[in-house]
């Protein structure tokens, strides 16, 4: 018997909400590696399977698709690979086939598609445990004689539970199957849907004994769940946990990231003698680096809400409850979480996109989730609130200052809908496509497949952002830090620099705004991250400040004295529309693979920015501001 030399090619495949990862993290463990296909952001799952026999398969883990039809990029990529078409990647040597056994009239249907592109496969009964506890009997032995093809049970959460493919699949590699035989009716290319209808629904009812459509545990927490007030009470109160977490719980661990940064920054800078290797080191390598994975713990925290919600069959339940709303505004259900993440950071609202099957709707809610008011906003916000908004009662119960900050995060949500329903208005398609959604059975999310799905969002964020970020960070290092204040400046550095030239050069642009050329510089580091402005303004004021809370009570009476009220209204205006941090727009390109987009997004943010601040200015100043 002549020895296998190359690995047989296995792909998972099958509808949404299947278990196909589960069952591909049960198959594969911590042997697989993300990455995107090319030229597209659909994530590609390859990972490696090592059978008792000692034989290696290697497991690719196809995008979900309902049809071989394609109605989203997803499909297209699917029916693409089962088919050997798709362009660097070769043909599956077996397709593995993955349905739930507790929707299989939903699932066979797909089975059957499958089944007329004549390649070898094996079908996989999953969540069989659940079909069991629920009564549903299924004739497994007749379905595989009706199907022509192997079908074995799996439960994908439990240990061992692939045992039976994993045996079926080494039989196959044992003795290579041959092209599967057309059969009357099913292997008709031109089947259309009523046909597969009926046939599905022949197999059915010869093969599968269901005493009810639906678990009496699904329609009890529908009723709750999806009802039209409570469900949205519910919800709200789902979103208002995820807000609170990706807000709060992450303060600490990203305040020890960046006391760690920090920590190291000095400990370079008392190592090595003062020059331009500390500061490159300091200031700007460990500074860029902790720029980019202070972010992870809210990465983390995000994600792993929605690996529950979607792992447990709540999510598609809240992108139909929500839907009808937003799709007023030219969005779907599915944009609700991103844009809601987007407060705390618009990095992982942008990333979290990826539940959003459409398209179009994806790219809508990318451009409008940077108009969400982020956390990195709020020193701004505070620094510019605290010095020239007064501490005052409002009808007697308000604060006036916080009046404001609350008029600032409004003028951000209303905006992100206004641009939504705008773009809506432009997209040549103008028909609402509707929401199309699998309600899945409950489940227990399996902590194995949590924690498999926190780990490759963790490696991605780092690998995709993380580059382009320190690049970036070194490089405003170097406008601030170059050249050097000539011998006997009386000035801040700052202003000798590259990045203070081109401050009093963008004075030109900007002082119909109100912008002086101190603020002109603290916008260029600022768009490294927000929060960096208020220490940037210190600089560039000469001051001398450990952390932005000292630099706020420093700057405030400075700024209150010398800009006037008309300047401080723009510049609020300014961070409510204003292009986002670095770290935002590189995300934009990483989950487009669009540079065309990453700029439409900037340059409309920008035009944004500079007609609101322009209007706030000038009528401030008409009102007796200025």
């Amino acid at each position: 018997m002549s020895e296998i030399v190359v690995p047989l090619r296995l792909a998972l495949v099958g509808n949404p909400n299947c278990g196909k990862t589960a069952l591909f993290n049960q198959l594969t463990g911590s042997r697989q590696k993300v990455a995107n296909y090319a030229g597209v952001t659909v994530e590609r799952k390859e990972g490696r399977l090592l059978a008792p026999s000692g034989r290696r398969y290697a497991l690719l883990d196809l995008p979900g698709a309902y049809s071989l039809n394609p109605s989203s990029l997803d499909e297209a990529i699917t029916r693409d690979l089962c088919r050997g078409h798709y362009p660097g990647e070769p043909m599956p040597d077996v397709l593995v086939c993955v349905v739930d056994a507790t929707n299989l009239r939903l699932h066979l249907r797909f089975v059957l598609e499958l089944r007329t592109l004549g390649r070898p496969m094996v079908v996989a009964l999953n969540m069989a445990d659940v079909a069991a506890r629920r009564g549903i009997r299924i004739d497994r032995a007749g379905l595989e004689r009706e199907l022509g093809v192997p079908v074995v049970e799996t439960v994908a959460v439990r240990r061992n539970g692939a045992k039976a493919l994993v045996a079926r699949i080494e039989a196959m590699a044992e003795t290579p199957a041959a092209p599967l035989p057309r059969q009357p009716g099913v292997g008709d290319p031109a089947m259309d849907d009523e046909a597969l209808h009926t046939e599905t629904r022949r197999l059915l009812a010869a093969t599968v004994d269901m005493p009810a459509s639906t678990s009496r545990i699904d329609d009890a927490l529908d009723r709750w769940l999806l009802h039209p007030l409570l469900g949205l009470l519910t919800l709200a109160a789902v979103m208002f946990l995820i807000f609170q977490a990706v807000y709060a719980w992450a303060t600490p661990m990203m305040d020890a990231i960046e006391a760690g940064t920090g920590w190291l920054g000095a400990a370079v800078t008392e190592t090595l003698p003062e020059g331009p290797l500390a500061s490159l080191l300091a200031d700007g390598i460990i500074a860029g680096l902790g720029g980019v994975i202070v972010f992870l713990p809210q990465i983390l925290i995000l994600f792993a809400f929605i690996l529950v919600l979607e792992e447990s069959g709540y999510l598609p339940r809240a992108a139909f409850l929500l839907d009808r709303m937003m799709a007023a505004a030219g969005l779907s259900g599915r944009s609700f979480i991103p844009l809601l993440s987007s407060f705390a950071c618009a990095i992982p609202g942008i990333m979290a996109t990826r539940s959003i099957q459409d398209p179009r709707d994806r790219i809508a809610t990318i451009m409008v989730a940077p108009l969400m008011t982020c956390s990195a906003r709020l020193p701004v916000y505070a620094l510019l609130i605290g010095a020239f908004i007064p501490q005052q009662q409002v009808a007697g119960m308000f604060n006036l200052q916080g009046l404001v900050l609350f008029a600032l995060y409004m003028a951000g949500i209303f905006s992100a809908l206004a641009v939504s329903f705008v773009m809506k208005k432009w997209r040549r398609d103008k028909r609402e496509h509707m929401l199309l959604l699998e309600l899945p059975s409950y489940r227990l999310p399996h902590p194995r497949d949590v924690l498999i799905g926190l780990y490759e969002r963790a490696l991605i964020f780092l690998r995709r952002v993380g580059g382009i970020i320190l690049a970036l960070t070194v490089l405003l290092w170097f406008l601030l830090s170059f050249p050097g204040p000539p011998d006997g400046a009386a000035g801040p550095a700052i202003d000798y620099s590259f990045a203070g030239r081109i401050g009093h050069a963008m004075t030109a642009v900007f002082a119909p705004l109100g912008f002086n050329w101190q603020i002109c510089i603290a916008l260029i580091p600022g768009l490294a991250a927000r929060e960096v402005a208020v220490a940037s303004l210190a600089t560039v004021y000469a001051l001398q400040a450990a952390d932005d809370d000292a630099a706020t009570q420093a700057l405030t009476p400075l700024i209150s004295d010398g800009w006037s009220l008309a300047t401080a209204l723009s510049l609020l205006v300014w961070f409510v529309y204003a292009p986002q941090c670095i770290s935002t727009w590189a995300t934009i390109k990483r989950e487009t693979n669009s540079w065309r987009t990453m700029a439409i997004s900037a340059g409309y943010l920008f035009a944004l920015a500079y007609l609101a601040s322009l209007l706030t200015y000038q009528v401030a100043v008409l009102l007796g501001a200025g």
